[in-house]
């Protein structure tokens, strides 16, 4: 449709850099300076959706709104028992039972856990060509499955092809991790760790890498930092795969020596990656005092957590413990350092449209489609391009706004009783 020429430059979003709301008409578009400027005041004091503390799905205590994501391992053997017959089932029940506390969650497949039988498909496993590894880790006994089977990577990304086609644009859904090995968390540090066979070979796992980024247009999926290192990804030869959208996740977050190996192995993958994918974790659990301390206010082994949130612009951290070590205010506080969040900087009305100045003023992007709307009319501009100290500004076209009109964000992937905020104190 044609848009008036009042706002047709607009919808190319014009771009500011300054800080606080904006005095007068001080840097402000001509084509709103003759608008009149309406106060507006907002705070966000509630954990905001896709963002923050992660509790298991499991945990008694996640009936809060403090906490909107929840995590669970899935099994692939629950989902595919015969060959191309997949029943999600156990994966719809999961994501509506997060989805009724008014929560999304993050998932993670996974073939093997320490102590604990394969989650490879029965059928494949009594094929003629597949033997499992049984080996030792952390002392207990623990099966891995054969990479060397032609079948189990068919199914491998068989299993993902669907998955996508099936829950890409699930609200119930948050973000997606995968991997190989212990926990899917990339890595055997402990067990018979064979490439090629206990792990699968690295033409396989660059082959499913970039199959993973045609198949998961809205979702984003991540994998461990643990990537990074040659001995199991492939990524240090082939340093195209970085190009693809995929975020990164890191299973002993705040460890003591975190400045080391995990500070290089974040690095690896790249200090801007956070512009397209989600940086998420777990708190450590290499000891009980890191468990205990990790969001101490003070912090612990010389850092603090916010810190360490704005440094990685981290969305999520799974912190299932916290609640026995941590009060819910410093939960929640910590949760809202995490993510994105917008601010209205300036808002006008005239006679013939509306216009809002929003800036981000997150350590990192929403990653999801969302938009700022005057009374139910949403800007063209997805604020899920609006990155870290980025300022946009947004028409509004039509002859019905006042001061009374109502400034909101809206995004189609929530569950029932999440909703977006925004800070405001335009005078």
């Amino acid at each position: 449709m044609k848009h008036l020429a009042l706002f047709a430059s607009v919808l190319l979003a014009f771009s500011c850099n300054c800080s606080g709301d904006i005095p007068d008409n001080e840097g402000v578009p001509k084509e709103y300076a003759h608008m009149k400027r309406v106060p507006l005041k907002s705070e966000v004091t509630a954990v905001q959706p896709m963002t923050g503390i992660v509790l298991w799905t499991t945990n008694s205590r996640n009936k809060t709104p403090d906490i909107q994501l929840e995590f669970s391992y899935m099994l692939y053997n629950d989902v595919c028992k015969e060959k191309d017959v997949f029943d999600w089932t156990p994966m719809d029940r999961l994501l509506e039972e997060v989805a009724s506390r008014g929560h999304q969650a993050v998932v993670r497949f996974r073939y093997t856990y320490v102590g604990q039988e394969c989650a490879v498909p029965d059928y494949i496993k009594a094929l003629p060509d597949y033997e499992e590894k049984v080996g030792k880790s952390e002392g207990a006994r623990t099966c891995f499955p054969d990479w060397r089977c032609a079948e189990l990577k068919r199914f491998h990304k068989e299993f993902h092809r669907r998955f996508a086609e099936r829950y890409d644009t699930d609200p119930r859904l948050a973000f997606v991790e995968t991997g190989y090995g212990l926990w899917a968390e990339y890595h055997i540090y402990d067990g018979p760790f064979i490439m090629g066979r206990t792990f699968p070979d690295k033409a396989f796992q660059a082959e499913f890498m970039r199959d993973m980024a045609e198949w998961f247009k809205e979702t984003t999926y991540s994998i461990s930092i643990d990537a990074a290192d040659s001995k199991y990804g492939p990524f240090q030869k082939d340093k195209s795969l970085l190009d693809l959208r995929f975020g990164n996740f890191d299973d002993s977050f705040m460890c003591e020596d975190h400045d080391g190996y995990n500070y290089e192995s974040w690095k690896f993958f790249g200090e801007e990656r956070y512009k397209r994918a989600p940086m998420g974790g777990e708190f450590s659990y290499y000891t009980k005092f890191d468990q205990r301390h990790c969001l101490d206010a003070e912090g612990m082994y010389g850092r603090v957590f916010e810190d360490e949130v704005a440094k990685f612009h981290m969305t999520f951290i799974i912190g299932d413990g916290q609640p026995m070590y941590q009060s819910w205010d410093r939960i929640r506080e910590a949760s809202l350092s995490m993510g994105y969040k917008f601010r209205v900087k300036d808002f006008r009305v005239g006679k013939k449209g509306a216009a809002v100045l929003v800036e981000n003023v997150g350590v990192a992007p929403i990653y999801r489609d969302a938009f700022v709307s005057v009374d139910g009319i949403r800007s063209e501009f997805s604020l899920a391009q609006l990155m870290p100290g980025e300022s946009q500004w947004l028409a509004f076209e039509g002859k019905g706004f006042t001061a009374d009109s109502r400034v909101a964000i809206e995004c189609d992937h929530l569950v029932p009783g999440q909703s977006i905020g925004f800070e405001a104190d335009v005078q």
